[in-house]
């Protein structure tokens, strides 16, 4: 089985720095979908790996949660596409949980769900927690420059290994030819 693994804030929607805390605030990147259907299309499955603190600082709850995965699945398949799964960790920063990146514990459900081993799974993210969280299972870090991903390159320290992209449409290109 061929699979990715996409961070959600930054990737695939405009990040922000007050969280995505309505529906109404997740806006897609351009492409970013469209990228997600070509995945599809190419026999991907399209897993989505996301730190969303928010719900455990009490900004917005479960309920808006799923509106906002509710919204994005809808905007997938519009484009021809699907998210097969999505994976969220609801922990505050100090939590100390095994779950928020860059811990692994959403790797390992993923895994262990799908059924599948993750070195070399390509994995997108916009921060460095994405990466080292990918890094940790030997899967592939791809950064995309959206999202907090320019300055992710700038501030150094990505993991051995990991590629650069303008977007998630350009990794997708990168993808495909794997």
């Amino acid at each position: 089985m061929k699979l990715v693994i996409l961070d959600r804030d930054g990737v695939i929607n405009f990040d922000s720095k007050q969280f995505i805390k309505s529906p109404a605030e997740w806006r897609p990147i351009p492409g970013s979908v469209e990228a997600i259907a070509r995945l599809n299309q190419a026999g991907y499955r399209v897993v989505v790996a996301t730190n969303q603190s928010g719900v455990g600082r009490g900004l917005f709850d479960m309920d808006t949660l799923n509106a906002i995965h509710d919204k994005m699945h809808r905007a997938v398949m519009a484009a021809g596409g699907r998210i097969d799964a999505i994976y969220y960790c609801p922990h505050a920063v100090d939590a100390g949980c095994h779950c928020r990146k860059p811990a692994t514990g959403m790797f390992e459900r993923i895994a262990g769900c799908f059924n599948i081993d993750l070195p070399g799974t390509p994995t997108v993210g916009d921060s460095l927690r994405d990466l080292q969280a990918a890094a940790a299972v030997g899967a592939l870090p791809l950064l995309v420059l959206t999202g907090k991903g320019t300055q992710t390159q700038l501030d150094g320290g990505l993991p051995q290994g990991t590629l650069v992209f303008a977007d998630l449409a350009a990794a997708t290109d990168h993808i495909l030819l794997l």
